[in-house]
């Protein structure tokens, strides 16, 4: 079985055959993601509302798979490089197992006019999800997410 390729938003939208086949395996992938957090956050008061070990070594990864089962679509470029829909690009940013979250889509989409609410419902999801996102702004205003696990707490006794 194939690892499942996440969309990151950077690249082409990975297939998954039809839209229903792509909903399938996001859905799987997020419901993994919830049993590695029930199993891994055994000390933790709610084990699934924080991030698990296996999501502060893959950050990238897991927020991206959080986003896209909540309904959130990537962006996505063609072959060319040329960005072919709107939505949300990940990469890792400065910090180590930091994600930057940007709102991104082809020229005349308006995605610019559209990444503050985004953003905000970006946030709103992880955030659910026990991530931690701050919002900043860059040269000429462009607004992205940086978004990090909480801090881990020290082991319990």
């Amino acid at each position: 079985m194939a690892e499942f390729e996440v969309a990151t938003g950077a690249a082409e939208v990975p297939d998954g055959g039809d839209g229903r086949g792509r909903r399938a395996a996001v859905r799987t992938a997020f419901e993994g993601l919830l049993q590695i957090r029930r199993l891994m956050n055994t000390d933790a008061a709610d084990p699934g509302g924080a991030p698990a070990e296996w999501e502060r070594r893959q950050p990238v990864r897991a927020v991206a798979i959080a986003l896209e089962a909540a309904g959130v679509p990537p962006s996505a470029m063609d072959t060319e490089g040329h960005r072919t829909a709107t939505g949300y690009c990940l990469g890792a940013a400065e910090r180590p197992g930091v994600v930057r979250v940007e709102w991104l889509g082809p020229p005349g989409s308006g995605a610019g006019y559209a990444a503050e609410d985004a953003l905000r419902n970006c946030a709103a999801v992880l955030r659910r999800l026990g991530w931690e996102a701050l919002e900043y702004r860059g040269p000429r205003r462009h607004r992205y997410l940086e978004v990090e696990p909480p801090p881990a707490g020290p082991p319990r006794r």
